[in-house]
């Protein structure tokens, strides 16, 4: 299971890659800078952030400082703060308290908001600073200066975020799921001041997933499976099931974002796993300051490829060649434009920039919502030819609906909702519920994220599911777009549980889907999977109603039974 999570899940916010270069240490001819690798910077809670800085040799007046804060410390964190100095500002990077040279204890999220804050008071005390800060860098690196936002200092005068994590939001939940594949992540960044390449890579990791699906056991026992002790810091995650002061605390919530005025420049991608966190704060930013400067760029582009450079061919996919921008170089070309009065990228037509799958360009649009000027409304129909469902235009007017039956207590298949692990596909092998649309009469383009209702009746009081979406082309291929997975008594308030009523028609709209954008072309058909979380990559909500954390095999009873009504609906945004 764990290395199909490697492919796919662990990707999302994690570089395996990048463990490599944490072997060879960067070096370089330091005679024309300066550079101080061993700062402690002191917290005014009395904790120690270490820092590293580089300057050029010879430069009298003071500069802009690009700073970099992260959980991740590499010996090649040195390239990046030379990079900044060769571009003409001092470069800084600084780590999670407990890092590198901190003598405190590495834990992830909770301090780095206030840390960072921290850092950036040290630098504007500096004689070389210009009292200017730009932040970049993605995934923890991009949480980290929303983090930094909460309380704006004053010396922050731009964050450049791409595929941004969002805690309690994107990791280590989803929609109020957990995922496993944030759990041996924890001893990679706390094991030691460093990565613990070795803990990493042991493949004692490889069947973990597995282990604790075929052994039925409540959710928190992955330490005890691999025979380590209570994993303080999972533990202290799974504690907190609802989105509520814990997670709030860590990032801005509601009216923090009004207070930030600043101009921002997002990054991400369709097959970003961090996109949900990276349009979070985008949609919370301009909901509480509507007139705030933050651009977004967004095209067909992974995790990583939306932090720098992105792949020319990405899970098989082969990108168009307008979306091969370098976005590295244009988010340097942001920082002139905000720290040094330079011109604004021109990529940055409008707030919203992004690339049309399938068309090889461009679009641009003021905001998210009116990226599309139209919907597709297409609701989940009891009609049937063999196991395909169809997915109808029209509003059904008689109720009817399709049902599944779900065994917890059956380990020998799982339910998954992950398909991203593969962009193209010849035929969807799955075990949930097939809707197909009739063939588009006319090329339309996709241009938002997929929202809807789902009518459903079970004889449980939760779930947890998932709904993907796919393009079938005429040539009989499938194309993965989007997708959903959540819990269904946390529809309508990520911070309070609702339970089901067994046996009762409940309405679960959805709406926190990853966000696409591509040309549908004529003869295409839509393509939804309606499907029950059931596999070892994330928690196994068996439906007693109690905290899920503390549920097992043992409370699997009947098997959970699902009517999906034929007026649950999906709702397509397209720009005609």
């Amino acid at each position: 299971m764990r290395n199909f999570l490697s492919l796919a899940f662990f990707c999302l916010f994690f570089w395996s890659s990048a463990m490599a270069q944490q072997a060879k240490p960067f070096v370089f001819d330091r005679s024309d800078y300066i550079v101080q690798d061993s700062i402690l910077i002191k917290t005014p809670d009395g904790a120690q952030v270490s820092a590293l800085v580089v300057r050029k040799k010879g430069v009298t007046e003071p500069l802009p400082t690009i700073l970099s804060f992260t959980v991740y410390t590499r010996q090649t964190d040195l390239k990046k703060a030379k990079e900044a100095a060769d571009k003409g500002y001092v470069g800084v990077v600084a780590y999670t308290r407990g890092k590198k040279n901190s003598p405190d204890i590495p834990v992830p999220y909770e301090h780095d908001g206030a840390d960072a804050n921290a850092v950036i008071d040290w630098i504007s005390k500096q004689a070389w600073s210009n009292k200017k800060v730009g932040m970049y860098g993605g995934s923890y690196n991009g949480f980290a200066q929303w983090a930094a936002t909460k309380k704006l200092h004053p010396a922050l005068k731009t964050i450049v975020p791409s595929a941004a994590a969002s805690p309690g939001l994107d990791v280590p939940m989803t929609n109020n799921v957990v995922m496993t594949f944030p759990f041996s992540w924890t001893y990679y960044v706390t094991n030691n001041k460093l990565l613990d390449n070795e803990d990493y890579n042991n493949k004692q990791w490889n069947d973990l997933d597995n282990r604790w699906y075929q052994s039925g056991k409540a959710y928190p026992t992955l330490d005890s499976l691999m025979g380590r002790p209570k994993n303080t810091i999972f533990r202290r995650w799974l504690a907190h099931p609802s989105y509520d002061s814990y997670w709030q605390a860590m990032i801005p919530y509601k009216t923090d974002f009004a207070k930030i005025n600043i101009p921002i420049l997002t990054t991400t991608g369709y097959f970003d796993g961090g996109q949900i966190g990276a349009l979070y704060y985008y949609r919370e930013h301009l909901k509480y300051n509507p007139k705030a400067e933050h651009y977004v760029i967004i095209g067909p582009y992974g995790h990583f490829g939306s932090q720098g450079t992105p792949d020319t061919v990405y899970n098989g996919y082969k990108i168009d060649q307008a979306a091969l921008i370098p976005i590295h170089d244009i988010i340097y070309e942001w920082f002139a434009y905000v720290l040094k009065g330079g011109p604004k990228p021109s990529v940055l037509k409008d707030k919203i920039n992004y690339q049309l799958m399938g068309s090889n360009e461009w679009r641009h649009a003021p905001s998210l919502k009116k990226a599309g000027n139209d919907s597709l409304v297409l609701y989940l129909s009891s009609k049937h030819t063999d196991s395909i469902y169809k997915l109808d235009a029209k509003k059904p007017m008689k109720e009817a609906f399709v049902k599944q039956v779900v065994d917890f207590k059956d380990r020998t298949d799982t339910h998954s909702y992950f398909w991203q692990r593969n962009i193209n596909y010849d035929t969807l092998y799955h075990n949930g519920v097939m809707y197909e649309s009739d063939p588009l009469p006319q090329a339309v383009d996709l241009a938002q994220n997929f929202t809807g209702q789902i009518k459903v009746a079970i004889n449980k009081k939760d779930m947890d599911y998932s709904v993907v979406l796919f393009e079938r082309t005429v040539e009989g291929k499938y194309f993965y777009l989007s997708y959903f997975m959540g819990r269904a008594s946390y529809a309508t308030n990520v911070s309070k549980r609702t339970l089901l009523t067994p046996g009762k028609k409940e309405t679960i709209p959805f709406s926190n889907t990853y966000m696409s954008a591509k040309r549908l072309s004529k003869g295409s058909r839509i393509v939804v999977l309606v499907n029950i979380n059931k596999s070892g990559s994330e928690q196994i909500n068996y439906g007693t109603g109690r905290d899920v954390n503390t549920e097992t095999i043992k409370d699997a009873g009947k098997p959970l039974e699902i009517k999906w009504f034929n007026d649950s609906y999906v709702v397509l945004p397209i720009l005609r």
